[in-house]
This record gives structure tokens, sequence and C-alpha cells, in this order.
């Protein structure tokens, strides 16, 4: 799948969760990747394929630049993740918009000068808001959050500009992904690093539900979409299509990571974000994009379980 996959080919966000692993899987098999990384990006995550892939220093928000750096790489595969805001720490509004939608727009308008085969934009399954069932693409949007509002804006530029300029943008929203490289301080990390230590963290209510999805999944949906430049505007969930609450996850983890102990429910506060019902619906994304997820979640713990084991450093 990676060989046939048009270069050059340019990944935003590769120091990221999501970025990273997509990076590394086509730089082991591809000489042709090139990574847009901002001057402070913290780069342990890639630092291994570093020397496989070409690396520029540069700031989406400069259009200039942006420009200038695209006309020299002419990418033909486009996948952008960069983003800022989807962490309770970043909360500055006015970089939340400039990074997510104006940094999408200069990015999106270079490639659209420079000719590219296939756009690929993340959006996020924040855009949808609370619902009360499952989640449709062609649900209305009411964004939880000052990140949702500017991804749920730069996904309808992308949308936009695939319909009336008849072009191969493709915009995907990750649901709750887990799995090898993710930030140590969310829950499924926290959770699995303290049970191998046979202590559990303060935990939300049992029912708080997410629809989570391993990271070798979404990896092989951004692959999968890079190849379908036929469906250019269309936007598809990418998650499990199913849903699972955090006493489901609490109690595989302890099975698998054979840890005695008890959970501690209520010990932290509710977020706005825990919800009881936050689930994908995937139907147009398995027959539309024919992608669907090879990983139940036993199988996507376990991995993140011994990788774990392996990298606690």
């Amino acid at each position: 799948m990676i060989n046939n996959i048009e270069g050059p080919i340019l990944i935003t966000g590769a120091s990221g969760f999501i970025g990273s692993n997509l990076a590394r899987k086509i730089a082991n098999e591809r000489s042709d990747v090139n990574i847009l990384i901002r001057d402070k990006a913290k780069l342990w995550r890639i630092t291994d394929i570093l020397p496989k892939i070409t690396v520029h220093h540069m700031d989406l928000t400069n259009r200039d630049d942006i420009f200038t750096c695209v006309k020299k790489i002419k990418p033909k595969t486009i996948f952008h993740l960069a983003a800022y805001g989807a962490h309770p720490l970043q909360k500055d509004i006015e970089k939340i918009e400039a990074i997510n939608l104006h940094g999408t727009m200069n990015l999106l308008d270079a490639c659209i000068e420079s000719g590219f085969k296939t756009f690929i934009n993340t959006g996020s399954s924040s855009e949808y808001g609370f619902k009360n069932k499952p989640m449709k693409e062609t649900d209305f949007l009411e964004p939880n959050s000052y990140y949702a509002v500017f991804k749920a804006a730069a996904t309808y530029y992308c949308q936009y500009l695939a319909k009336s300029k008849k072009m191969p943008i493709i915009t995907i929203r990750p649901f709750s992904v887990y799995g090898q490289y993710d930030e140590s301080t969310r829950l499924i990390p926290t959770l699995i690093n303290s049970l191998l230590n046979n202590t559990c963290p303060p935990l939300v209510s049992p029912g708080t539900a997410r629809d989570y999805i391993f990271i070798d999944d979404i990896v092989n949906a951004y692959l999968t979409a890079s190849q379908r430049p036929d469906l250019g505007g269309e936007i598809f969930n990418i998650g499990s299509g199913k849903q699972t609450t955090i006493k489901e996850i609490v109690d595989l983890s302890i099975l698998l990571t054979k840890a005695n102990i008890k959970p501690k429910w209520g010990a932290m506060n509710q977020r706005i974000w825990d919800q009881n019902i936050w689930q994908a619906d995937i139907s147009k994304t398995k027959s539309m994009l024919n992608w669907s997820p090879k990983n139940n979640l036993e199988k996507g713990l376990t991995k993140t379980i011994n990788w774990l084991k392996d990298n606690a450093n």
C-alpha cells in the first residue's frame, strides 16, 4: 500500500501521537518523506526516523514561508495532522485559531498552487459536540470547545474547496485513539503504567464512555484514504464503531496486567467532555472507504501494554 502512494510525501504534525506513527510507518518503506516541524517541537517520538526523512522547520501560520516551502517540496500526497488545543493545557484561543484554521488554509492554498494528488486533512470527533446517539458525518455540528470550533471551520474550508474546485481533499475525523507513543498523561497510558506498578490512578465515573480506536488502525485509515483521490470532499469517521466505558477499559486492563488493585471510582471530578455517550457511526467509512478496524480492544490494549513495558522511559 505504501509504495503506491504518490510522492513526494508531506506530513505535518509528525512529532505528535498520530503523526509520528504515520511518519514512522511510511519512512520505513519510503525515502521521499518530508515533515514540517515548528522550532520548539518535541521530537522524542521520531528520533529514530529523523535520518530517514527531510525535516523543514516551519510555522504553519507564516503564509509566505509555507508557500515557499511547498513550492520547493512539490508534494503529491499531503497528510495534515498539525494541531493545537486538543490538550487541556493548550488554552491560547488566538493560537488555537491561528494553527487549526489559518494554518490549514495556508497549507492547503499552497498545495493547490503547487498541484497535488491527495490532501488528507485531520478533523476531530469534538466537532460534533455532545450527541445522544452514534455520530454520523451528516450530523449538525455543535462544537464543544474553541478547538472544536476551529477544527470544524477548517473541515468546512477543506470541503468547500474540494467540492467547488473538484479537488482531492479528504477529511478524517479520529475518535479516541490509543497505543504506542501516546501522551503519558492520557487515560490509557496513565492507567497501564499505574497497573504495571500495582497502583491505580484516580478515576471519574465508571459510566463515562468513548469510542476507542487503536493507533495502527488509524494509520491504516490515513494510508487507505491517500489512495482515494476520487473521494474528494468526503469526511470519514475513524473509530471502532463501538462505545466502551472507562469501567470496561479498567477491568480489561487489570485482567491483562494481572494487577491486584481496586479502582478508585469518583476520585477525580468529571470534566465537561466526560460523557456517557460518545460513539462513531462508521457505516459510511466501511462502505465508501472500504476500511474497518482490525484490532479489537483486547488486542489493542495488549499491544499497548507490551509497548509500555518495553519503553518505560
